[in-house]
C-alpha cells in the first residue's frame, strides 16, 4: 500500500485560530516535512472555496495556487488535489495550468478530477448548480480534452458542454515521458452507473471509499465497466481517502474530538452542529481509534483491494503526534 497525506488548507476548519498571515508557513512546513520522508508518496489538498460542513469566513486556500506553491518548495513528493471540480475551470485552461505546474514540479503533478457536489459553493461563485447528469457529462468531456491535450498537444471536441477547436498545450507536461504518457488522471467518486464507467475508460487511479464490503462491491462494478470498454482493470490503482485520529483510549479520543468541535464553534458553527458533525464524520470511522484499530481498519481495506490510502489528519496544523505515530507504527506494517 502507498500513502498520501492531506495538507490542512482551512476547508475543514483545520486552520482556525492560526493567524492567516501564518497559514502558508504552516502548510509549507508540513509539505516540506512530507517531502523529506520517503514513506509519503504524495501530498494533497481539496478543491473548494468555502469551509465545510458550513460556509464561513474562515480561510479556505485555493487548490491550484497551492499546487504551484508546493511545486516550488519540494523535490520528491507528488502533488495532487482530491478532487478538482471540472466545472470550476474550463478544461482546456485547466489542462494548461496543470502542464505548467508539472514543469515547475519537475513532473510530479497528479490530476484528481470529479463532477463536484458543494451546492452553496457553486451558486455563490455563479456556476449555477446543474443536475448531476450534466455535471458528470462535463466530467466526461473534460477528461477527454485533458487526454488529447496531454498526449498530442492539441484538442478538438464539439461536445454538448465543451467546445474546443485546435486548443494547444505547449510545452507538453514533463510526464509525457512517463509510461502513462501524460499527467496521471484520478477519477474521484463511486457513482456506479456513470462515474465508475468514466473511470474505467480514462482513470489511472480511482478514488472511492466505504467499509470493506462497500469498497469491494464498487470494485466489482468497476471491473465490469472495464470489461465493457475493453480496458485492463489491472492498469488502474484503487485509492481512497480516510480520516485518521489515534488515541490510546476512549477518554483521549473524546478529548480529541471535542477539540475538533471546539475549533468549528470558534469558526462560527453552533456547538450542537459541530458536535453532531464530528460524531457523524469521524467517531465511527475505521481509522479513528487506537493504533491497533487504525491498522486493522487499513488491513481490511487493503484486503478488499485498496492500493493507496490518502490520510487526512484533522490535528496536523496544531499537533504532529498522530502523524508521527502513523509514520512510526502503521505505515511500516502496510507499506509496499
Amino acid at each position: 500500500m502507498k500513502f498520501g497525506m492531506f495538507i490542512p488548507q482551512g476547508w475543514r476548519y483545520d486552520l482556525v485560530g492560526i493567524d492567516p498571515a501564518k497559514h502558508w508557513d504552516v502548510m509549507s512546513s508540513l509539505v516540506r516535512r512530507a517531502d523529506a520522508i520517503p514513506s509519503w508518496e504524495s501530498v494533497w489538498v481539496y478543491d473548494h472555496f468555502h469551509t465545510t460542513p458550513q460556509p464561513s469566513h474562515e480561510a479556505t486556500h485555493e487548490a491550484w495556487s497551492l499546487m504551484a506553491g508546493f511545486a516550488g518548495i519540494t523535490s520528491r513528493v507528488r502533488l495532487g488535489q482530491m478532487c478538482t471540480c471540472m466545472s470550476y475551470r474550463q478544461p482546456a485552461y485547466l489542462a494548461k495550468v496543470a502542464a505548467t505546474i508539472d514543469h515547475i514540479s519537475g513532473g510530479r503533478i497528479e490530476m484528481g478530477i470529479g463532477g463536484g457536489w458543494y451546492e452553496h459553493e457553486w451558486r455563490a461563485y455563479g456556476y449555477g448548480f446543474p443536475a448531476v447528469g450534466e455535471r458528470l457529462g462535463r466530467l466526461r468531456e473534460g477528461v477527454e480534452i485533458f487526454r488529447q491535450l496531454w498526449t498530442t498537444g492539441s484538442a478538438t471536441l464539439d461536445g454538448k458542454y465543451y467546445q474546443v477547436d485546435g486548443a494547444l498545450c505547449f510545452p507538453q507536461p514533463l510526464q509525457t515521458t512517463s509510461p502513462a504518457n501524460r499527467i496521471p488522471i484520478w477519477v474521484a467518486g463511486g457513482g456506479e452507473k456513470v462515474t465508475l464507467k468514466i473511470a474505467a475508460k480514462y482513470a489511472d487511479y480511482t478514488n472511492y471509499f466505504g467499509d470493506p464490503e462497500q469498497f469491494a462491491a464498487k470494485t466489482e462494478i468497476l471491473k465490469r465497466h472495464c470489461k465493457d470498454v475493453g480496458r485492463d482493470f489491472d492498469e488502474i490503482t484503487l485509492t481512497g481517502n480516510t480520516n485518521v485520529i489515534i488515541a490510546d483510549n476512549a477518554a483521549e479520543l473524546d478529548e480529541k474530538l471535542a477539540a475538533l468541535a471546539a475549533r468549528m464553534v470558534q469558526g462560527g458553527m453552533s456547538q450542537d452542529d459541530a458536535t453532531a458533525h464530528v460524531d457523524r464524520s469521524l467517531r465511527e470511522q475505521a481509522t479513528v481509534g487506537t493504533v491497533e484499530q487504525v491498522a486493522e481498519g487499513l488491513h481490511s481495506m487493503r484486503d478488499a483491494g485498496l492500493g493507496y490510502a490518502i490520510a487526512y489528519f484533522p490535528e496536523a496544523a496544531y499537533d504532529l503526534a498522530t502523524v508521527e505515530r502513523f509514520e512510526r507504527e502503521i505505515i511500516p506494517e502496510l507499506a509496499d
